[in-house]
């Protein structure tokens, strides 16, 4: 099992919800956060002048999926979630699982996901 954490603009999360799900994610967990990477950050204009923005508005989204549909779900997150507008479309990270277990049942890993 893995645990997929993508991290990606706001306005690319349903189409990653949707790549994701019609990938073979069942669920995920969506959290507003913000962020800096490669951008360091970004210059917005406006009437009063300029001022720096240092952390940028994304959007995590963590799915914990089996070894069989990780690789497809990680390239249907990279596709929806890619804009060509330069950096700041996210990354990815992908972590294994030890185990999961569901709490209203008892079910352990594969079965609980």
């Amino acid at each position: 099992m893995k645990l997929i954490i993508a991290v990606v603009r706001p306005e690319k999360l349903h189409d990653v919800k949707v790549a994701a799900t019609e990938a073979g994610a069942k669920g995920m967990t969506v959290i507003d956060v913000k962020g800096r990477g490669d951008q360091k950050g970004i210059t917005l204009q406006s009437r009063g002048g300029s001022y720096e923005v240092e952390f940028i508005q994304k959007v995590k989204i963590e799915m914990a999926v089996n070894d069989e549909v990780a690789s497809k779900v990680i390239d249907a997150v990279v596709k929806a979630a890619h804009t060509d507008r330069g950096p700041g479309d996210g990354k990815i990270f992908v972590l294994p699982i030890e185990e999961v277990i569901r709490i209203r049942t008892g079910q352990r890993n594969g079965e609980s996901l």
